[in-house]
């Protein structure tokens, strides 16, 4: 997937595949015997790394809020004490995998309520905190700004960035990654920038 650097293991190349396919074609619409095709291994031989689907789905789902939340407290950290360039940063990183893990999107918008009642709390739990995690930066650099309206911008955000998936302007394909990044960059900058006018209070 696009949050990783190192080269894919089997597991994740399995995932991949399972992910691109659910996005495609829908969890249903997708065999188990396909998903192995697609890795170079027999359907049956996928069960040696999944009990079936519905694991391929809870791992990937649950998986990818993990490491979003685990991403931005890294980049939180890693912080020199600027709160806008933490802002900066975690936009950057939202970025990325909202240009490299587009099918996750599409999963989680389609997918989610098939997960197990544990399954799907978890993912929303983890989305919660990763979340909070934006508001606490929001608020150091807008400060006056009431905490719900400063949650409701960072929800905003995360559906302007998570607009991936529908990335075609001219309906004959997507921008370039370099374009589509420059401009989410730019919308999210942008959105924050606005909580600082009037103190949050919606344009007049």
């Amino acid at each position: 997937m696009g949050t990783r650097t190192a080269a894919p293991t089997r597991r994740e190349q399995i995932l991949n595949e399972a992910a691109r396919l659910f996005a495609e074609r829908g969890f249903h619409g997708v065999g188990v015997d396909e998903i192995g095709a697609a890795v170079g291994i027999s359907g049956p031989g996928l069960y040696r790394h999944f009990a079936g689907k519905d694991a391929m789905l809870a791992e990937l789902l649950v998986g990818i809020s993990g490491r979003l939340l685990d991403g931005g407290r890294k980049r939180v950290a890693a912080s020199t004490g600027d709160p806008a360039a933490v802002l900066a940063s975690l936009i950057d990183g939202h970025i990325d995998f909202a240009l490299d893990d587009r099918p996750l999107i599409t999963l989680h918008d389609r997918e989610l309520d098939r997960l197990r009642d544990s399954d799907r709390k978890l993912v929303r739990q983890l989305q919660r905190q990763y979340v909070e995690l934006w508001v606490g930066v929001v608020r150091e650099i807008h400060r006056d700004v009431p905490e719900p309206v400063a949650r409701g911008a960072v929800h905003a955000v995360f559906g302007l960035l998570n607009s991936t998936p529908h990335l075609s302007p001219d309906g004959r394909g997507t921008p370039r990654r370099a374009v589509a990044e420059t401009l989410l960059r730019r919308l999210a900058h942008g959105a924050f920038a606005a909580l600082g006018e009037e103190d949050g209070a919606p344009p007049s």
